[in-house]
Parts: C-alpha cells; structure tokens; sequence
C-alpha cells in the first residue's frame, strides 16, 4: 500500500492543535501533514525496514549517549516544521541547545521545530519522489543534515543546505560530518 492522501481543506482547515488531537484520537494510524495541510496516511512497514530502521536508532542512539549532544527520535515522532508541514522522519536528531530551548508543553507535542538530522529509509511501500521531495522539505526547514536510504538499489543519497544531493553506491559506512562528530554511520547491516 502507497501513502494515501487526502484533502480536507475545502472541508475543514486542521489547525496545528486539532491536527494532534487526530493523531491522538486514532493512534492505529500513522498519520503526516504537508505544507498545504493535505493528510497523508502512511503505511506501516514491513519487518526488514523495520529490522533496519531500528539499527540505525541504536547506531545514533549510542553514539549520542557517549557524546551527550542532543536527542534521538524514532518514527513515531512528529515535527511541525516551520512551513506548517507535521512530519515524522524514521530517524531524528535534535541539537542538545534547541531541544532545551523548548518548554515542556513543545516536548509534549509534536516537536515545533526540524530536525538537525534526518534519516529515511525508502519503503517497497514508498515512491522514490515523494520521499526525495520530503527530503528537500527538511533541508528547506533547517534540517543541515539528511540521509535516504535506498536499499533495492544499495543507494544512499546525502542531503546538504545549498548543495546538489550526493549519491552513494553502497558505501559501507558513512561519516556524518560536522553535524554529528565522530559518528560514522555502520551501513553494512542496512544493505544485507
């Protein structure tokens, strides 16, 4: 099953508040916004993107235990981006400073900010433009870091402010850069 989207603006414009409440409400759905307020309902995944979607949390995870410089999120976290999109990355990583400038009613809700650090995995499920688009909305919301993993192709594309998207063909480990020091990315699990 592809993502379903469906457009209740003519209907009923979901304000940031009433858009949570609905994902509250129906928790048996994954639930994303776009910038023009369309929802998006996503598909649950499949145990191998699953399998690799949680390797890549403990990758991250583990290394931000030992650095201490932000805060990991899974998929089920949603964000509200600054161009009024709910979006809720497979793996997420917060900056330490602008997680604590945020109050505690912020950490309770969707996240109102985006994401550092953003990593997709694509999905049998997903089509491969939708999710590059998504990509390019983060980079366009302040994400200053972001990873698609294509594992058909054994492609990982590498998503930069101001820069052509970079596209590696099954690299076996990936260095995150300034964004996160000294986290190197273990990629041979994901292409098995």
């Amino acid at each position: 099953m592809t993502p379903l989207t469906l457009n209740l603006n003519s209907v009923i414009k979901l304000t940031s508040e009433e858009f949570y409440q609905l994902c509250q409400d129906n928790p048996d759905l994954k639930l994303e916004r776009n910038a023009a307020g369309e929802l998006i309902i996503m598909p649950s995944t499949g145990g191998e993107t699953g399998k690799r979607n949680v390797n890549l949390i403990f990758q991250l995870a583990q290394w931000n235990e030992q650095n201490q410089l932000g805060e990991v999120f899974d998929s089920s976290t949603g964000f509200t981006l600054p161009n009024g999109a709910d979006r809720s990355p497979d793996v997420s990583w917060v900056e330490k400073s602008r997680w604590n400038s945020l109050t505690q009613e912020q950490r309770e809700k969707f996240i109102p900010l985006c994401p550092d650090f953003v990593i997709e995995i694509l999905s049998p499920s997903d089509r491969l433009q939708k999710v590059q688009e998504k990509m390019q909305e983060y980079l366009e919301n302040g994400c200053r870091l972001g990873l698609l993993i294509n594992r058909k192709k054994q492609e990982l594309e590498i998503y930069r402010p101001h820069q052509k998207v970079e596209i590696l063909k099954a690299p076996q480990t990936f260095a995150a850069e300034d964004v996160l020091p000294r986290f190197i990315l273990d990629m041979q699990k994901i292409w098995e």
